[in-house]
């Protein structure tokens, strides 16, 4: 343990109160309106804070790729969601072997998908629980219609080896009304085909305290709301304030009166705009604009601010997009209420693979 004035800049720092605030209101929300929360570590990648999730209430997690549920699987979650078409033999591998560990659910939104999962799973203990991923209107992977997806359903069902077990989407933002009508026809099309679904699982921070008002959603699985950031902050998901991830950056340069720079750059604040103004916002100096990024150099105009910062002066910076931030750092400083600092790996980082 230390403290944040013995921590090296550039640095993710994670003020723990924050999260757990976080955590326990999105677990509230969810059990006032008997949703399941299946929170997305994309956003944290910490096995510690998946536990956590857990531990409140979480029915299990979602992980976006085979690497990231085979470091969570390690650290002792049981239950693991992989929203991601898994192909080839080497990965199929991977996947059969960490099924015979954990419960998991997988997704396909094609046959080919489906029938590499077949050939992998054929004459397993346990039949593997396929979900059919569906495009509600994102525009991202999915199928299009409520008949294909009955037609997908179908294969998984008759596959050797699995099982059909629902729906999942990752559904546009803003529009919920458009995406519980999708889901109310598809759901209505497995009935009819004899396929009803025990799982309908959607997504996405930005719409999450909305999520009941899709009917035929049993599960919701939020990412970001762990530690929030400028662009959920727009959304209106939380205020600056429940913002639990900032870099912890020093002004290295003053070199005009208008010019500040900061020893984060591209390496440790992410490009993503995502609509905001700059590259993140300075807490210290909220009318300071980091206007451009290079590898090591965070740029600064601060013609805005009365009181300017100086050279050597640590500020931390709200980022834009809080997830790509975390794949950024191998650890991060987990600040504790009383002013101490946990430095913890990000075991997930980088496994994309």
């Amino acid at each position: 343990m230390h403290n944040l004035a013995a921590v090296e800049t550039p640095a993710a720092v994670v003020d723990l109160d924050r999260v757990e605030a976080n955590l326990a209101r999105a677990q509230a929300y969810a059990d006032a309106h008997r949703l399941r929360l299946r929170p997305h570590i994309k956003t944290h990648k910490l096995p510690r804070f998946a536990r956590r999730q857990v531990a409140l209430g979480a029915v299990g997690i979602t992980c976006q790729k085979l690497g990231e549920a085979e470091v969570m699987a390690d650290a002792g979650i049981d239950d693991i969601l992989l929203t991601y078409n898994i192909l080839g033999a080497s990965k199929l591998q991977r996947l059969r072997n960490l099924a015979h560990r954990i419960s998991l659910t997988v997704t396909a939104d094609n046959v080919a998908t489906v029938q590499g999962y077949a050939s992998a799973f054929e004459g397993a203990e346990q039949p593997l629980t396929v979900l059919v991923e569906c495009d509600t209107g994102a525009g991202r992977c999915g199928v299009q219609t409520p008949a294909e997806l009955v037609q997908l359903a179908h294969a998984i069902e008759t596959s050797p080896g699995l099982t059909f077990g629902g729906i999942m989407t990752y559904p546009p933002k803003r529009r919920v009304g458009e995406t519980a009508q999708w889901l109310a026809e598809a759901v209505n099309a497995l009935e009819g085909a004899g396929l009803p679904p025990a799982t309908v699982t959607s997504g996405g921070t930005p719409d999450m305290w909305s999520a009941h008002l899709a009917d035929p959603i049993t599960e919701y699985r939020p990412g970001t709301y762990i530690y929030l950031d400028r662009m959920q902050v727009d959304y209106g998901v939380g205020s600056l304030d429940d913002c639990a991830l900032t870099v912890l950056t020093t002004v290295v340069s003053t070199p005009t009166p208008d010019r500040a720079i900061l020893d984060a750059g591209s390496k440790a604040l992410t490009t993503d705009m995502l609509g905001q103004t700059g590259f993140g916002l300075i807490r210290e100096y909220p009318d300071a604009v980091i206007g451009e990024l290079s590898e090591e150099h965070g740029i600064v105009d601060v013609s805005r601010c009365a009181t300017k910062p100086t050279i050597g002066e640590r500020l931390r910076v709200v980022p834009n997009h809080a997830c790509v931030v975390s794949n950024l750092f191998e650890r991060v400083q987990v600040l504790a209420p009383d002013g101490s600092v946990e430095e913890v790996p990000v075991a997930a980082r980088g496994r994309v693979v």
